[in-house]
């Protein structure tokens, strides 16, 4: 028996998850940049008082190599501005509480500005370490505080670049994935909830996941805007298939849809919630029965079985065409047959991609044909 077969269930999914290895490795890269950087500025360079280097390294290995080198420029600028302001307020006014006050006020004056928007805090923060420590009016030692500070953003930014390039694509691939997992349940739950008794509780319910299923599809558009900035700059062969993932934004598009029409859906049978056991057999068992297999071709996913249900939905279109039904629920039948149809044509093209693979793993899969 193999030491992976020994651990428990949970500890060998959390040994098996991608997402989990890249934040460990950041975690290491971020420990190791900082040390390497210490030890350059202390033992190498002799530097006194090196505390900058790890600081500025710590600071700038960042999620994605892009933002790293973004943030690393706004680093260096910010951290020059800030040695050079707490110069002048040292050797102008001297340290004093009108001294530190200038300092913080002029610091975040400049940290407002659109190039610091993500840096808001540096300029004050290293201009107050240097004049607190008392070397804002000594010269050589303040060059010495610029070399620890460009020495540990140097180590942060090779360090990123150089130790397997963070991709964030996996991240975005699984959030996506989950999405019509959310919608085939709902939509289940849903036939299986209007073969009995049914409420506004249940429809009030039923919205509701619709607008969890949204929160999901922001987060997802979140994590594939991260997904698409980590291959900027990354020198990873993988990182091209990571920049036109363009089916990724595909597949959200039809999820939105899915979601907003599930959503119309459940509206309009909050609308005739009581009338549903008055609708013809014809129509509301082969509609629910639709709507159960929908949901459960969609869980799977199954393209065939999606492709399926589209094309009862229009048989069953086509054959209440010719029966003899009450008027009154002729506009219920449409509203539900419309929805459940756009519902299926969206998810029948994320079912087409599902399981969501990375491109390297897709091309991968090709090759073993």
């Amino acid at each position: 028996m193999s030491w992976r077969s020994a651990l428990p269930a949970h500890l060998r999914d959390v040994l098996r998850d991608p997402m989990r290895w890249t934040e460990w490795l950041q975690l290491v890269k971020t420990v190791v940049a900082a040390v390497i950087a210490w030890l350059l500025a202390a033992r190498v360079f002799e530097l006194p008082q090196s505390f900058l280097a790890p600081w500025a390294a710590l600071l700038v290995v960042h999620a994605t190599v892009y933002r790293t080198f973004s943030r690393g420029l706004r680093q260096v600028a910010g951290a020059v501005l800030g040695v050079l302001l707490a110069w002048a307020v040292g050797n102008l006014i001297g340290l004093d509480a009108l001294a530190v006050s200038v300092l913080l006020a002029a610091g975040l004056g400049i940290g407002a500005t659109r190039f610091f928007r993500e840096e808001t805090t540096a300029v004050a923060a290293t201009g107050l370490v240097v004049l607190t420590t008392g070397f804002s009016t000594r010269d050589a030692a303040l060059l010495d505080r610029l070399l620890d500070t460009l020495i540990g953003i140097a180590v942060g930014l090779l360090i990123n670049f150089l130790v397997w390039p963070p991709l964030r694509d996996y991240s975005a691939a699984k959030a996506i994935d989950a999405i019509d997992d959310g919608v085939g349940e709902l939509l289940r739950d849903m036939a299986e909830e209007l073969q009995g008794p049914c409420g506004d509780d249940q429809v009030t319910a039923w919205v509701d996941r619709t607008r969890a299923l949204d929160e999901d599809i922001d987060h997802a558009w979140a994590l594939l805007r991260q997904a698409k900035e980590s291959g900027r700059l990354n020198p990873r062969r993988a990182a091209a298939g990571v920049r036109a993932a363009d089916v990724f934004e595909q597949i959200l598009r039809d999820n939105e849809q899915a979601v907003a029409e599930s959503r119309s859906m459940a509206r309009s049978l909050g609308h005739s919630i009581d009338a549903v056991h008055d609708w013809e057999p014809v129509f509301r068992d082969r509609w629910l029965a639709l709507l159960r297999e929908a949901g459960e071709a969609i869980g799977v996913p199954d393209a065939v079985r999606v492709t399926q249900v589209r094309a009862d939905l229009t048989q069953l279109a086509h054959d209440l065409s010719t029966e003899e039904l009450s008027a009154r629920h002729w506009p219920e039948y449409g509203a539900l047959l419309m929805n459940l149809r756009n519902v299926v044509t969206s998810m029948d093209r994320v079912a087409e991609q599902n399981p969501v693979l990375l491109p390297r793993y897709r091309d991968r899969r090709l090759l073993r044909g």
